[in-house]
């Protein structure tokens, strides 16, 4: 026949799994809004092209960068991953969280290598291999 289990038991355990999906969505909508946000003032900054060497190009350059809608809204989504990462601490210690955000450093590398044609070498290639070794022992820990 099989092993059967109660109904409330099945309800609980299907209602786990779902808060714990949730709960950690709080992680990584922290790391995507993060990595949008460092994507995007990467991609309008050089948009904007170089620092000029005067103080009043410098300061026109950062207040034409901070009107830009883009830039806009990479700021934004750094307010909300700071509201993303509240969320996250309601429900996790920061030593389970934390290393999660390492994630960041590993999406910048490619998008970065994808996006703008930086370089990928063999240590930033290696390096990201630690870092997600290290990801996995933490969160198995």
């Amino acid at each position: 026949m099989g092993l059967r289990f109660p109904p409330p038991l099945i309800a609980f355990t299907k209602e786990y799994t779902l808060n714990r999906i949730i709960e950690h969505s709080f992680i990584f909508s922290t790391i995507l809004f993060t990595v949008y946000s460092q994507l995007i003032m990467r991609w309008q900054v050089t948009e904007a092209g170089a620092l000029p060497i005067d103080m009043p190009g410098k300061v026109h350059y950062i207040v034409a960068l901070l009107l830009n809608p883009w830039v806009i809204s990479g700021i934004v989504a750094t307010f909300l991953a700071g509201v993303s990462w509240m969320l996250t601490m309601t429900k996790f210690e920061i030593s389970y969280a934390y290393p999660f955000v390492s994630l960041n450093y590993i999406l910048v590398l490619a998008a970065g290598f994808l996006l703008f044609q930086e370089s990928l070498s063999c240590a930033k290639l290696v390096g990201g291999a630690l870092v997600i070794l290290g990801i996995i022992v933490i969160a198995r820990g």
